[in-house]
């Protein structure tokens, strides 16, 4: 290898994170994700085509996920019947702390769990290093939005749902 490659070599090297991130552009196709649910039957993503989904990586571990939780069981509460529906992703390796996390928070959306973390093909393909994350996902499966919290999630859930 010349030195001239080398250094080409090395450039790609250290842009792959950047460009695994550049994957996930609003506008896109939601991907695909099938993972255990806490009954052990596998839950696809694409099973919620037609609704609103928010794709929520989270764990029980992770103070501010917890503190999102509050804030989204409201939401759930009033936007479900609309047609809005969370697709929880839970990166605990103890499946047992992830179900007292559930019943705690008072969960009642949908809850997979990946306990491969970060280095799960899950957070790979969607490019997650930090959590609390979360996708909007309109009712085409396509990505709209990306961290949306409080009034800025029930203002683009309104504009979704509502028109």
């Amino acid at each position: 290898m010349t030195g001239l490659q080398k250094q080409w070599f090395v450039l790609l090297i250290a842009l792959c994170p950047l460009l695994a991130k550049a994957q996930i552009r609003y506008g896109d196709d939601a991907q695909e994700i099938a993972l255990p649910a806490v009954n052990g039957d596998t839950l696809k993503l694409s099973s919620l085509k037609g609704k609103v989904v928010l794709l929520d990586f989270w764990a029980s571990w992770c103070g501010p996920c917890r503190v999102a939780n509050k804030g989204l069981v409201k939401l759930y509460g009033k936007y479900k019947s609309k047609g809005f529906e969370i697709y929880g992703v839970s990166f605990d390796k103890d499946k047992s702390d992830w179900k007292k996390a559930i019943a705690k928070d008072k969960i009642t959306w949908l809850q997979v769990n990946d306990d491969g973390g970060w280095e799960s093909p899950t957070a790979i393909s969607w490019g997650i290093d930090a959590i609390p994350t979360s996708y909007l996902i309109d009712q085409n499966g396509k990505l709209v939005a990306m961290d949306l919290t409080g009034k800025e999630l029930e203002k683009k859930l309104k504009e979704i749902l509502e028109d």
